[in-house]
């Protein structure tokens, strides 16, 4: 039901208002009373954000008021301090917000689960110890994978070092797994995605890369399936041409959940159900710490070294795939922010901040902008507009349209590593030091 609630939601929350007045006009009254009838629903569906980037896994949030502009002083209902050092984005679950987060060398991975009303901490505990820790990268954290929350539990990922499920009532531990084996080599990064009765983990290390799926209610090991991929590095030599980050995305193909996972070297889609590859495109690069978006028969990814922001056309005919690489563009190369469709655009930024928004079809520029700061953040849209968060503090927001237009820019104490989560009207921001609930509180928002 709640997977019905959220499609009907972004159906309803992205239709303009010409549409609504040609259904009217044409006498699809009954279709529009149904859908306003269903409003208190959708207003609940709103204060969900179970996994990385959302809902639907794409960014897209469903709010209309959304804050414009904040500072430190204005539109802060609640700022909460985070210890540690983690750069998980939040996952919210009506009232709940959840957090995975860990001590800086690695040593306790924890989870935090805090008010959404008041920004109270309601829950911090320790949920592994780790005595040797792997080492990473300066730039990772050792809680950088994004949890999954669905009602009644929450599932938090810290790669090789363990997978747990939470009962978000009571808070005690379901299940959990420590049995899974990866050398992240520089910090783990893959968040779990949740499909139907299964929760999918993606490990690219330096000497294993596999996808595995777990059953949620159990933790145990429903499919396993190796990469494979020839990633032309000797197992002995840098293990960066062998590292990805990214986390996967599910999409029916007439019938067939076709789970696509941009990994070092490739790109290759496989059945959610069973783990069997369906397809793969050789995309080069490594590093990628993007999560592919769909738009029409395209997937749209980026990896760092290869193809850069790149489109893979798929068909399904007679129970085969087939895909191919059909465009690529050079400069929209990002190794850790995702894409974002809107409409038929597609809107990219790389880690120094270029901004591109590019035809969905052939990938043709229509505008490059450099943003201020350095980015690590997926970028967030809602109500036209879509939000950047830099490492620094900076949030710009520009019109989602095809041609450039900022529209706010709005600076915190610290930066987001972290990608930004709503719950109903608000942001909810995890910066380096800090939990913020941004909301409209006045009027010339």
């Amino acid at each position: 039901m709640a997977e019905i609630v959220h499609s009907v939601a972004a159906a309803w929350l992205r239709l303009n208002w010409n549409a609504m007045e040609y259904f009217w006009h044409y006498g699809c009254r009954q279709i529009i009373a149904a859908i306003v009838g269903m409003l208190p629903a959708i207003a609940l569906a709103a204060d969900h954000w179970p996994e990385f980037r959302g809902p639907c896994g794409d960014g897209h949030a469903t709010s209309q008021r959304l804050p414009l502009v904040w500072s430190e002083s204005r539109n802060i209902v609640w700022k909460s301090p985070i210890d540690g050092r983690a750069w998980s984005s939040p996952v919210v679950w009506r009232d709940q917000i959840w957090l995975s987060n860990a001590a800086a060398d690695g040593k306790k991975l924890s989870a935090l689960c805090v008010d959404a009303p008041t920004g109270k901490l309601l829950f911090n505990q320790t949920l592994f110890e780790i005595a040797e820790p792997q080492d990473r990268h300066p730039f990772n954290s050792y809680a950088s994978p994004t949890p999954v929350i669905e009602e009644g539990h929450v599932y938090l990922h810290f790669g090789s070092p363990g997978t747990v499920c939470l009962d978000t009532r009571t808070f005690a531990v379901v299940w959990q797994r420590q049995d899974l084996p990866c050398n992240h080599l520089r910090g783990p990064g893959s968040s779990p995605i949740a499909w139907k009765d299964l929760l999918i983990l993606t490990f690219d290390g330096f000497d294993y890369q596999y996808l595995v799926a777990l059953d949620k209610r159990s933790g145990k090991t429903v499919w396993k399936t190796d990469r494979n991929i020839d990633y032309g590095a000797d197992k002995n030599s840098d293990g960066d041409f062998k590292k990805a980050y990214s986390t996967p995305a599910v999409k029916d193909v007439d019938g067939t959940p076709m789970l696509v996972s941009v990994s070092a070297g490739a790109t290759v889609a496989y059945d959610a159900r069973d783990g069997k590859e369906l397809w793969r495109v050789p995309t080069g690069g490594y590093n990628s710490g993007c999560r592919p978006v769909f738009f029409k028969d395209l997937v749209i990814g980026n990896s760092e070294g290869g193809l850069s922001l790149f489109a893979i056309r798929y068909a399904e005919k007679a129970k085969s795939f087939h895909a191919e690489s059909t465009w690529s563009y050079p400069r929209g190369a990002a190794a850790r922010s995702s894409p974002l469709i809107v409409g038929e655009l597609i809107f990219a930024n790389n880690n120094e901040g270029v901004l591109s928004c590019l035809d969905g079809h052939t990938g043709t520029p229509f505008w490059q902008k450099r943003l201020e700061g350095d980015y690590s953040a997926s970028p967030l849209f809602a109500n036209g507009r879509i939000y950047y968060c830099d490492q620094d503090g900076l949030t710009t927001v520009v019109a989602a349209s095809r041609e450039f237009q900022k529209l706010a820019e709005n600076r915190l104490d610290d930066g987001c590593m972290a990608s930004p989560a709503v719950c109903g009207d608000a942001l909810i921001l995890r910066t380096e030091k800090n939990l913020y609930r941004i909301e409209t509180l006045d009027s010339k928002n």
